[in-house]
């Protein structure tokens, strides 16, 4: 059973992601979204991309639930890598992808909606890394993303406290674009992606490369940093007290261990 559907339609591609009921990111997920991507970059119809989540949730975070089939630190290693691998592509994808934020991007799905290079959101939409209120890291780039995007005081906050933001302060400090009702949400993003494949693919193509010039270059070398951290601090106490604790829907009780 797909957890994704795809339709394309006026030149504009449109993912929703569909994995009830929070649109954890899975495995299967991730590796569905390639495969969608996949199919986009050999559409030469396609001028943009809508990446949305079905129900209440753009994307709740990673399945942290398939976190305790993993063993060792090479093993979350490699989970950190292999997510980082599919959101640098979408960040370096030649076509542009919208997210459109409602309800909640947390975590992963937060890390997944700053890979994509607009964002529109719900007024009350809730963003967030609260992968320390679990005794984990980031580990899909969000300590490298959120950076670029609200600056370094801001992340430190965002990430040491775990506490999300509303779409409307994400407006503010510029994690996202636009905010607009729960009404109004995807008919606004619906709207960008036609007016973005309005326009002659040449030129979209040509801004699609010339913009990312503009980041540091020292953003790959930050990223496998994260990775290797992601995975040793799995083989930490706090980390396993804090996914169990989860699991069983209570507070953990970290030992700094």
């Amino acid at each position: 059973m797909s957890t994704l559907t795809l339709q394309v339609k006026e030149n504009v591609a449109e993912i929703t992601i569909q994995s009830p009921p929070a649109n954890a990111l899975s495995s299967t997920i991730l590796q569905d979204l390639s495969k969608e991507l996949d199919k986009i970059e050999k559409d030469c119809s396609v001028k943009a991309i809508l990446l949305k989540g079905e129900g209440k949730f753009f994307s709740a975070g990673a399945d942290i639930k398939e976190f305790t089939s993993l063993q060792g630190a090479s093993d979350y290693t490699e989970l950190s890598g292999k997510g980082q691998e599919l959101f640098n592509r979408i960040e370096h994808f030649p076509i542009p992808v919208i997210a459109a934020i409602h309800g909640a991007a947390l975590g992963g799905g937060l890390e997944l909606a700053m890979s994509c290079h607009i964002r529109y959101v719900t007024d009350d939409a809730k963003l967030g890394l609260p992968e320390l209120n679990l005794g984990i890291i980031p580990g899909f780039a969000g300590t490298q993303r959120l950076p670029r995007h609200v600056g370094t005081a801001k992340a430190y906050e965002m990430i040491l406290s775990g506490i999300p933001i509303s779409g409307r302060e994400a407006v503010q400090i510029g994690l996202a674009n636009q905010s607009f009702t729960n009404e109004e949400l995807f008919v606004a993003a619906e709207k960008l992606a036609k007016a973005i494949a309005s326009k002659s693919g040449p030129t979209i193509n040509h801004v699609m490369n010339l913009i990312p010039f503009a980041h540091t270059s020292q953003f790959e070398t930050g990223v496998s940093a994260e990775a290797k951290a992601f995975g040793e601090v799995f083989g930490n106490e706090d980390a396993k007290e804090g996914i169990q604790a989860f699991i069983e829907k209570r507070s953990p009780a970290f030992k700094d261990q």
